[in-house]
């Protein structure tokens, strides 16, 4: 009887590990151009809502689901990647200077690593990871930057994963740096969110990614200004 029960255990722990090594390392491709613009948005709001009131759990697995749903990831890897970008956003939020800004860059690196082997469009890794951490400093930095750095960084980063000209998405980087504005704008008055806010950058996302959508989704695989071919 113990050996029947041993075996049994033995055999779930090997399928499990199997399952596991088969949800991590098999092949899978993801067309970036078809997603659910509207369920972006609304995991966004929810995600800097998370970000903002310091619940890295809650943040973790609404980007999980993120990916999950847009992005076809299986669940254990989707679970690995959502780590990756959560541990970056949480080791920039507690940077103080420029020197600490840059630990967020290798789980930068291995978030976007990760979306590359699914991605049926060709980006250089580390170009567009440098590009996110560069937006987020901008962010940051706001109150000593032009008004324009932001929409713009925010355009250049999507040009470079979809390969399309900054122009073509620049309506993407304007309304997307509008809707942060909108939080900003509150957190420096020392003024507190209210729901009327959410919704209204909630509907601002909306608009931002449906009009990414609109942008990338005829656009061909591989433009020289994604720069495809110098990492994966």
């Amino acid at each position: 009887m113990k050996k029947i029960v041993f075996r049994s255990v033995l055999l779930i722990v090997v399928l499990l590990i199997a399952g596991v090594v088969y949800d991590l390392y098999f092949p899978r491709t993801a067309k970036m151009r078809e997603f659910d613009a509207d369920e972006v948005a609304r995991l966004e709001t929810a995600m800097w809502r998370s970000y903002y009131d310091k619940k890295q759990v809650q943040l973790f697995n609404q980007l999980s689901e993120l990916l999950r749903t847009q992005y076809h990831m299986p669940l254990v890897r989707s679970n690995q990647v959502a780590y990756y970008a959560v541990n970056a956003a949480f080791s920039f939020k507690d940077a103080k200077t420029e020197k600490d800004y840059e630990k967020a860059l290798p789980d930068l690196v291995k978030f976007y690593g990760a979306v590359r082997k699914m991605s049926d469009i060709p980006f250089d890794v580390d170009y567009v990871a440098h590009l996110e951490l560069q937006w987020w400093i901008i962010h940051r930095e706001r109150w000593k930057r032009q008004t324009d750095e932001l929409p713009k960084a925010l355009a250049e980063l999507q040009a470079a994963i979809y390969g399309v000209p900054v122009e073509r998405v620049m309506e993407h980087g304007r309304l997307r740096a509008q809707a942060m504005t909108i939080r900003d704008t509150k957190a420096d008055s020392g003024q507190t969110m209210t729901e009327e806010d959410w919704t209204r950058i909630n509907e601002l996302l909306r608009q931002t990614w449906r009009s990414l959508a609109d942008a990338v989704k005829t656009a061909p695989n591989a433009l020289p200004n994604n720069r495809g071919g110098d990492s994966h």
